[in-house]
């Protein structure tokens, strides 16, 4: 008899500038599709996506950035269509609906941190020294979280700073 392979969930970190789309927005809309994502090692992270990934929903390019918030994949990678909008802010003209060359996942809102985790707190954690945000250079939208480094952040999320 073969035992069916249980999978393990993954967890990611999407990064949105407030200004741009906050999780304020996504808690009103709900669900949004993760576009305009342009770094082809990002748009791999989504094609490595499934339904329920949990991801962090991080506030950057502020002040203070910081996880703020709790998202889950809802809808697999599939053609990002911002890049088809001639004139658009993401347009791409070397992808095309019959060869895309942008992807896209649609996350919903779950809930907010207890507390955001700031980008200082999670550099002063010694356990995240090895987490993808904190490495120098490292400015993906889209980048996994270990399950390791998901439960420190949480853990972090229950103490305010």
């Amino acid at each position: 008899m073969r035992q069916k392979a249980v999978r393990m969930s993954r967890y990611w970190l999407f990064k949105s500038e407030p200004d741009a789309y906050s999780f304020e927005r996504l808690h009103d809309e709900r669900v949004t599709p993760w576009s305009g994502v342009r770094n082809v090692v990002a748009k791999n992270n989504m094609l490595e996506m499934k339904l329920g990934d949990l991801g962090f929903f991080y506030h950057s390019s502020i002040a203070q950035p910081a996880a703020v918030g709790i998202v889950r994949v809802v809808r697999t990678a599939y053609p990002d269509f911002t890049a088809f909008e001639r004139g658009g802010e993401y347009y791409d003209p070397r992808s095309t609906p019959d060869k895309p060359k942008w992807m896209m996942v649609d996350v919903e809102y779950v809930e907010p941190l207890a507390h955001p985790v700031t980008l200082a707190r999670m550099r002063a954690e010694p356990r995240l020294l090895g987490m993808s945000l904190l490495k120098r250079g490292q400015r993906l939208s889209v980048q996994p979280v270990t399950p390791h480094e998901w439960k420190i952040v949480l853990e972090l999320s229950k103490q305010s700073e």
